[in-house]
């Protein structure tokens, strides 16, 4: 074959065969990263996704989103951003304090969009939440700063319990913060708390066994992305106890829990999705504001509340967003 024919059949196949791997490698990419399992957050991942494909990209037709999952792990967080940095992926979506925080250490030049529970100027994610600078922006529930709410609503419902349990993930970021302030309102309130630590499912069964050693009048569930992914074995473990717990979602009383306080964890995942959107075509994080929740749920089940023996006051059922019976 002569020199000139075999130069036309390659360049032929490199039109050709080639085509699709090609497309492939020129599609965005979005490294979306989690400290949970995909089974207990297949809901999350895909008002995520959603959200993506509201705005115009197809997750496998114009845009690739490889997904990160620590399994409980935070540990594993900083690995998994540093394989997306390596990746060179176009942007990272980091949901849950913990990732935010990983992905933020691991680059200053990939864009990043958070999802996460606190505060991000506390937590050092950005400067400010109208103009958040550098290469990061995202979208905050605020719940953390909900946890004295919480405690005052408990208070009402069970004004007997004057011993209450605050249940906190020691390696969430946010835990210091959670407690000092929590044992501020508590003051306030003439209540004591008593703080139980977990990190693993273990260690949430020993803190069930110690809340009952206790005898405890009542339980609020700190916010973490670890309890949100074991929500079944929390309320499993409060029903055994026949102890009243208030939580941070709708999916906990969804799940058989008392009541729940808060924004929606689908919609900031939602939001989340949209905004990574936006940045594939051409925003820049550092002027696109920090989302804020606009509306927060008061979710009672009132099957649960019964159960305990109960009797939630007419004036909190008239102000729930939702009676679960």
């Amino acid at each position: 074959m002569r020199r000139r024919e075999f130069i036309t059949l390659l360049g032929g196949a490199a039109v050709g065969w080639p085509l699709a791997a090609r497309a492939q490698q020129l599609m965005p990419v979005i490294g979306f990263m989690n400290a949970g399992t995909p089974k207990e957050n297949e809901y999350l991942r895909g008002a995520f996704s959603q959200g993506v494909s509201e705005t115009g990209y197809i997750e496998g037709q114009n845009v690739t989103i490889e997904y990160h999952w620590a399994e409980g792990h935070d540990d594993r967080l900083p690995g998994l951003a540093a394989d997306l940095v390596r990746r060179r992926v176009s942007v990272i979506a980091a949901t849950g304090t913990s990732a935010a925080l990983a992905a933020k250490d691991a680059t200053a030049t990939i864009p990043i969009v958070f999802e996460t529970a606190g505060d991000p100027i506390k937590l050092g994610l950005v400067a400010s939440l109208n103009r958040p600078g550098r290469n990061v922006t995202g979208v905050t529930q605020l719940s953390s700063e909900l946890v004295a709410k919480r405690l005052g609503m408990l208070h009402d419902l069970i004004p007997t319990a004057t011993t209450i349990g605050l249940l906190v993930n020691p390696t969430d970021p946010r835990t210091e913060t959670q407690t000092r302030e929590m044992q501020e309102a508590a003051h306030a309130l003439g209540l004591q708390i008593h703080v139980l630590n977990a990190s693993t499912e273990s260690e949430i069964n020993t803190s069930f066994a110690t809340l009952s050693q206790l005898r405890l009048g009542a339980l609020l569930i700190g916010p973490s992305s670890f309890f949100t992914g074991r929500r079944e074995q929390l309320v499993a473990l409060a029903t055994q106890q026949g102890v009243p717990a208030i939580y941070q979602y709708r999916e906990f009383p969804a799940a058989g829990g008392l009541i729940s306080y808060g924004t929606s964890i689908t919609a900031a995942y939602h939001q989340a999705g949209i905004y990574a959107v936006r940045i594939l075509k051409g925003e820049k994080p550092a002027e696109m504001p920090v989302m804020r929740p606009t509306k927060f749920e008061l979710v009672i089940n009132l099957k649960t509340a019964k159960n305990l023996g109960l009797t939630i006051p007419s004036g909190v059922l008239s102000i729930a967003d939702e009676v679960i019976e």
